[in-house]
């Protein structure tokens, strides 16, 4: 569970460099629900840039954010339904649309909910220490965006293959960006930077999305509801919520799912993985190009006891896919050929590669359960095409200028074409198995004990404890802010 002790000397420290940056926290009940979010804020961020370094956009760190770059307030939960003319299959699919969040992906909320508690008790002196964010790309661009508005020093690592668009935002906004060797699937090499500034630097303190528990209570309590409520927004009488897949990443998406469980209990919840590195479905190795989903290992906090299913994804079929909804050739032939509105070809510009991977898995799983069109399928749209704008050029000269005939080919044979191969449902000890793989990475290698691991699976309280947290931060959250006295000023009391 996340650590809420509060230590005094260090939370004045904070309080007094929040008063005078001028900074107010926003509570998870805001994020979650921006009707509670004070109107003096409200109106302030009619001025306010979308990804600018304004403290203000906190408060944007959630699903509900106006679609607009500079200026917008709040509305209903930005998502995007998938036509059926698209995906081939008679189930409803939606996403949740992450490009309308600060920095255009939805790890700003994750990052956010691992760095505040520490803050809010304490646990982070924002004069001393430096936000050291391991990631595989997105969620170390949150950590420092979360950072620079906090004032607080950011470390952001990530593989130096990941995409140029990453490390060019990165070297403006964090106060230093580490590249470790490989790509996507070299996780463990990020692990490794990390021990070494644990070793050699005092004031660096890790915020490792794998294992920060901050990280899955933020999909529980604010993306979890969003899901939801874009359910209801979808359905029509009769309509059942039917199954969610999310890529495993970080595994804190995953818990969205568990959230939607307990709302509908018969949803099947399905974990993906790149075809190429297939951990989960058999203990499998390998490099990949799903950008955005880290593997080789099991996430300390995926909660593997609520996955019904595991899908893997070829990332073939996914980096085709980026070429045939973002060239204008494909795009064409989408609107011509496949009968899609200007309007439903525009919203598969706010799939990135990972997300493409996600709509990938739910068309796996309409075909496997033999979905009718009074069932619905969501996932997440994690990040748009903006963060993966160079691989398309990096793919015409693979491959050769994008012609209708390859428009006509990757239509076909990786969305059509897309069978039920590679999935497996998985049963209690199959669960097990895949929960007792973080032995060798989180045992072994990261600290964690047996005890620790036992208790994610044996202790039936645990997760719902953990998740019920969000009460305690929120409290905290509030305390702090009422300390600063940079709310009441703002409101003239």
């Amino acid at each position: 569970m996340i650590d809420l002790t509060v230590k005094q000397e260090v939370l004045n420290r904070a309080i007094e460099r929040a008063k005078n940056e001028k900074i107010i926290y926003p509570t998870f009940a805001q994020q979650r629900d921006p009707s509670l979010i004070p109107d003096v804020i409200k109106e302030k961020l009619k001025d306010v840039g979308l990804w600018e370094i304004n403290a203000l956009n906190l408060f944007r760190i959630g699903w509900h954010n106006e679609p607009t770059m500079h200026g917008g307030t709040f509305g209903p939960v930005n998502y995007v339904e998938i036509p059926s003319a698209l995906t081939g299959v008679k189930a409803k699919i939606f996403m949740l649309v992450g490009k309308w969040m600060p920095t255009g992906c939805h790890k700003v909320g994750a990052s956010f909910a691992c760095l505040v508690p520490r803050l809010v008790t304490g646990q982070f002196d924002p004069t001393y220490h430096k936000a050291v964010w391991p990631s595989t790309g997105n969620y170390c661009r949150g950590g420092a965006f979360n950072s620079k508005l906090l004032d607080c020093y950011s470390i952001a690592i990530l593989p130096e293959g990941m995409s140029r668009e990453r490390f060019d935002w990165l070297n403006e906004i964090a106060s230093e960006t580490i590249g470790t060797p490989g790509t996507e699937s070299n996780v463990k090499e990020v692990f490794d930077k990390t021990w070494e500034l644990r070793r050699t630097r005092e004031d660096c303190v890790i915020f490792n999305q794998f294992d920060e528990m901050g990280n899955p209570v933020w999909h529980y309590n604010i993306t979890g509801p969003a899901m939801e409520e874009a359910f209801e927004a979808v359905k029509a009488d009769g309509d059942r919520f039917t199954g969610a897949f999310f890529t495993s990443g970080s595994g804190g998406t995953i818990s969205a799912g568990s959230y939607i469980k307990k709302l509908h209990p018969d949803l099947k919840l399905s974990v993906g993985e790149a075809l190429q590195c297939p951990t989960i479905l058999n203990n499998g190795f390998g490099a990949h190009r799903l950008e955005g989903i880290g593997d080789k290992h099991i996430p300390w906090v995926h909660n593997v006891k609520d996955t019904d299913m595991v899908c893997a994804i070829d990332d073939e079929d996914t980096m085709n896919l980026l070429r045939l909804f973002n060239t204008e050739v494909g795009k064409q032939y989408l609107k011509d050929e496949v009968g899609l509105t200007e309007k439903q070809v525009d919203d598969l510009s706010l799939l990135g590669i990972s997300s493409i991977a996600n709509l990938l898995g739910c068309i796996k799983m309409a075909k496997y359960y033999e979905m009718t069109e009074k069932d619905v399928i969501g996932s997440v749209a994690t990040d748009s095409f903006e963060m993966y704008t160079s691989r398309v050029p990096e793919l015409d000269e693979e491959q050769g200028e994008y012609t209708r005939d390859t428009a006509i080919r990757d239509y076909h044979a990786h969305i059509l074409g897309i069978r039920t191969d590679n999935m497996a449902e998985l049963n209690y000890y199959d669960r097990k198995r895949v929960h007792n793989l973080k032995y060798y990475t989180w045992v072994e290698q990261q600290g964690r004990t047996s005890e620790d691991l036992n208790d994610l699976w044996y202790d039936e309280t645990y997760w719902d404890r953990t998740n019920a947290q969000v009460h305690d931060m929120d409290r905290l959250i509030n305390e702090f802010n009422e300390a600063t006295g940079v709310l009441k000023e703002m409101e003239g009391k």
